[in-house]
């Protein structure tokens, strides 16, 4: 599917000599200070629209090579996001809840719900996956609710838009997702109606669908003059960090117990991850401006190509 439908981006778009705006700094944040009028005069001077390739020229496995690019620095430039504030919160939140829900809920519900006092066959044992359908499914119609808001604020500021119009979404999910993990958490450790998985599901990944759409949306709206290497960031992170909880995870429940280690701990490090949205609520913009100015920023302008501008 991605080989028939996904084009190729990387075109070569010289800018327009009588452009007055550039900038080569991929790490300069979004501050809300350039007026329609400017965006409009950009979008004007920005030259000749290349013009449409084919389908079969869509099909190429190869384009153009950008002759300026250090293999090396490529690479590091991906790594280094892992020190921006808000990719790393993206990394955070995808981490952690692919680590519960894909984890966690899987490796541990087929246990309990073979055993007594349920004891479902196992062919029954993966209808938890229901859980995550409903959950999914119940947050769907929300899924504009971001771009309504942030346009809603957006026309409140004079046109003027800023990464953080978006965030204030999440707060209804900031206590759903870790108070379905205590719900999940209990009804383990308990033995409870087996309706208490699939509520601790559902609830998880009910406020999941948030997380997973939105904060990825905020940092593509702070940093997006190249968002390619942030997305290798993003998926090498979030990897890393579902795999270590859920590389001891059946260990630490024999020790501990689910109560223990799902409700308190998961809970506990999932809230904290999610009352961060506060933090960029309140301090978003000023975290982007010292990311801009920092040595990250600096390194980030001087190794800079003709691709990875805005």
């Amino acid at each position: 599917m991605a080989f028939l439908f996904v084009e190729e981006s990387a075109y070569n778009r010289p800018p327009s000599p009588t452009s007055p705006h550039s900038s080569s700094n991929s790490l300069t944040a979004d501050n809300g200070s350039e007026k329609i009028g400017d965006v409009e005069q950009v979008e004007n001077s920005s030259g000749t629209v290349p013009p449409r390739k084919t389908f079969l020229a869509t099909l190429k496995p190869w384009s153009s090579i950008d002759p300026d690019a250090k293999f090396f620095v490529t690479m590091l430039r991906s790594f280094s996001y892992f020190f921006i504030p808000a990719v790393f919160w993206v990394i955070a939140s995808y981490g952690l809840y692919i680590g519960l829900g894909a984890l966690a809920f899987n490796y541990t519900f087929p246990l309990k719900i073979t055993e007594p006092p349920y004891n479902w066959s196992q062919t029954n044992s993966g209808l938890i996956a229901v859980a995550s359908f409903i959950g999914y499914f119940l947050a769907l119609p929300f899924t504009s609710s971001s771009d309504r808001l942030a346009a809603f604020l957006t026309k409140r500021n004079n046109g003027i838009r800023e990464a953080e119009m978006r965030l204030p979404v999440l707060f209804p999910a900031i206590l759903l997702a870790p108070a379905g993990l205590i719900v999940y958490g209990f009804t383990a450790q308990r033995n409870l109606h087996w309706v208490g998985y699939f509520a601790g599901v559902a609830m998880d990944q009910f406020g999941s669908y948030f997380y997973f759409t939105f904060t990825l949306a905020y940092a593509v709206d702070s940093y997006n003059a190249n968002t390619p290497e942030m997305l290798i960031a993003m998926n090498l992170g979030k990897q890393a960090i579902s795999f270590g909880m859920g590389s001891f995870l059946l260990d630490w429940i024999l020790t501990r117990g689910y109560a223990v280690v799902i409700s308190g701990i998961f809970g506990g490090v999932l809230l904290a991850n999610n009352l961060m949205v506060i933090v960029f609520v309140l301090w978003g913009k000023r975290i982007r401006r010292w990311t801009a100015q920092s040595w990250l920023g600096k390194m980030h302008a001087r190794t800079a190509t003709r691709d990875m501008t805005h």
